[in-house]
């Protein structure tokens, strides 16, 4: 009867550090045990098969293997093999099997490495506390919120948007949502349900998910280091374009801007066409080299329907946005907004009208940027260097990575063996083909991210050197 494969092994030793290889392997080995990655039962590799794939001598493994089995993680059967002992599953984590087709961690048990969790700092500023008393302490309007949204927090984002974007709205051309992806699928609505859109690819999956379900045909639009393609937009044989969706500032999920005279060109081909730009504005705030670049809506007030959101700088279960076109729009927004009773929540718009007013989204802000700007630094860095290229990242919440395809599994296999999920740049894609790695950052503490990092960088370098050898 055929024995079950070894189960791969997520670790890295470093040289670097003062800690004994032998050491150093053994406490990974033991955290794998602990955390149930490595389930009871589970067969390791061999002592020979780990060093060649470490690249150390046999007895550093030998004597890590020794280690674990005197401490009672480990068992060894002559001739079969060196295995986790049976140990009681850890708190919290999920029974796994031997069975090679059920190997790997359950979905729900995976630290997601997602481009729209923002980083939380660990201290909860005053500014929330006071922020959320302020909503208990104020009486509820009678019957339903205005479908508009609160006037006073028009006002303020008005505000806002002009000093941080400048982009120049009346509290009256301004329509709170419950995020980018509601106000898009408000505008949907409000545009007909039928004809085309067109959307950024890669691009960001869950608008083009919205316009399907509002009865549109999408047109995929490459990308390039340039942005939208508007030539290719130009060349499209469809007349029934109705909206155009992308991500101007920092497009999702390449992380290029738009250059000025792609912005240009496509103000002109929507007139042209008669079709709205949709400006998703969703994380233009971080941005590390220069000051944030222009919306924009700024060229065009008639043509371009921006779309901005709390989600990327407080939380997203907050679930608080912004649209801001013109009056006319706006109007029709508002107006079929009443008709289905969708209305904005009351308590979460005071509790964010007096972050704003007292200044705390704007701390959040300074401090998130700060924290951003290290780690987007660290993991271009470490991946560049892996793959021996420069990685260009200035902006954002995450870094995208190009590489080949097979070094992109082999990078997200070696995350998800250490308890990670790591997008693919692929799974952005619906007719492109582009493949890498896209690491999000802003969800993770700074140990995982170092943790994540080392197994990735691990998993590269083991596959360009497997295309070496080939």
């Amino acid at each position: 009867m055929p024995r079950n494969p070894a189960e791969p092994l997520a670790v890295v030793l470093r040289r670097d550090t003062a800690d004994p290889l032998p050491v150093q392997l053994a406490r990974q080995v033991r955290d794998l045990a602990v955390t149930g990655a490595l389930g009871s039962g589970a067969r390791l590799p061999s002592s020979r098969a780990l060093a060649a794939e470490l690249h150390v001598a046999r007895s550093v493994v030998e004597h890590a293997y020794d280690q674990l089995q005197a401490e009672g993680w480990l068992r060894s059967s002559r001739g079969a093999g060196t295995f986790v002992a049976d140990l009681p599953t850890p708190r919290g984590a999920a029974t796994r099997s031997t069975s090679p087709r059920r190997r790997g961690r359950p979905e729900n048990d995976l630290v997601s490495l997602d481009t729209g969790t923002p980083w939380q700092d660990p201290r909860v500023d005053p500014g929330w506390r006071r922020a959320w008393r302020q909503v208990s302490m104020t009486k509820p309007p009678k019957g339903y919120p205005d479908p508009a949204g609160l006037a006073e927090l028009r006002e303020e984002v008005s505000t806002y948007l002009a000093r941080r974007r400048g982009v120049r709205r009346a509290p009256e051309e301004v329509v709170i949502t419950s995020g980018t992806t509601h106000g898009w699928a408000l505008l949907l609505d409000t545009v007909g349900s039928s004809g085309c859109v067109a959307i950024e690819d890669p691009g960001y999956r869950a608008a083009v998910a919205v316009a399907a379900d509002a009865g549109f045909s999408v047109c995929d639009i490459p990308v390039d280091a340039a942005g939208l393609d508007v030539t290719a937009l130009s060349r499209l044989e469809q007349d029934d374009v109705r909206a155009i969706y992308v991500t101007p500032a920092h497009q999702h999920p390449l992380g290029v801007a738009m250059s000025a005279a792609r912005r240009v060109a496509l103000v002109a081909e929507a007139a042209r066409r008669s079709a709205y730009i949709v400006e998703d504005d969703y994380d233009s705030e971080f941005r590390y080299d220069v000051a944030p670049l222009p919306a924009l809506a700024s060229l065009d007030r008639h043509r371009v329907v921006y779309l901005g959101t709390v989600s990327k700088v407080l939380h997203p279960g907050v679930r608080l946005g912004w649209l801001a076109a013109d009056r006319d729009l706006v109007r029709r927004l508002v107006s079929r907004r009443a008709a289905r009773r969708d209305h904005p929540s009351w308590p979460v718009q005071l509790a964010v009208l007096t972050m704003m007013r007292e200044g705390h989204l704007d701390r959040v802000i300074r401090t998130a940027r700060r924290v951003y700007a290290e780690r987007t630094a660290l993991v271009a860095s470490r991946l560049g260097d892996a793959l021996g290229l420069e990685v260009a990242a200035s902006a954002g919440m995450y870094v995208t990575v190009e590489m080949p395809e097979a070094t992109a599994r082999c990078a997200s296999a070696a995350a998800r063996a250490a308890g990670f999920d790591l997008p693919s740049l692929a799974g952005f894609c619906r007719t492109s083909s582009r493949h890498g790695v896209v690491l999000g950052f802003g969800g993770v503490s700074d140990a995982e991210l170092h943790r994540v990092l080392d197994v990735v960088v691990a998993g590269v370098r083991r596959a360009e050197d497997s295309r070496g050898q080939a």
